[in-house]
């Protein structure tokens, strides 16, 4: 694990998009590999790559929205608009400012990338996109903060692919 910790902590930027770009867009295909029931590849090559460079964006983003949203916690704290907290406290203050923030911003740019990406107007259900981050990331956000900081975009990346599982099944049992 020594190795990751080094390369995330002298390449934060490099590292954050190649694990956003890897593990982003595997969430993406393991929803539609659970939607259709068999492992394929459900885009073009070019669609695959552009997916790639999306996920690559979002994990830029990411990155600094984290080191942004401490900072603003951190500030809020100091200025005494919230209490002093306790790690969970501030791992939730964190993870609620960013994503009541940010988190809207990001639901509908990547909505906006992924209709490029596949030339389309998709909108549908965009309202089911922006309510996650109520009951998903809010909380595995919380998680991710309470992580040391070399720690905490792999585990975003990761909550991508978890979050693929669940809208995965979700969309197949509706069919």
């Amino acid at each position: 694990m020594d190795w990751y910790v080094e390369f995330v902590s002298k390449n934060p930027i490099f590292s954050a998009i190649i694990q956003f770009a890897i593990l982003g867009t595997l969430g993406d295909l393991v929803a539609r590999w659970i939607v259709s029931k068999k492992i394929h590849l459900p885009y073009s090559k070019p669609e695959l790559f552009f997916k790639l460079i999306e996920w690559s964006f979002l994990g830029i983003l990411i990155k600094y929205a984290f080191i942004g949203y401490q900072g603003f916690v951190e500030s809020l704290v100091a200025q005494n608009y919230l209490p002093e907290p306790t790690p969970f406290t501030r791992a939730f203050f964190i993870s609620l400012t960013m994503n009541a923030q940010f988190g809207i911003l990001l639901v509908l740019l990547h909505r906006l990338l992924d209709n490029l990406i596949h030339k389309v107007s998709n909108w549908s259900n965009i309202d089911k996109g922006l309510l996650s981050l109520i009951w998903f990331w809010i909380p595995a956000h919380t998680v991710t903060f309470l992580l040391p900081p070399d720690f905490r975009i792999g585990l975003a990346a990761l909550w991508s692919v978890v979050l693929g599982l669940i809208l995965g099944y979700y969309n197949m049992k509706k069919k």
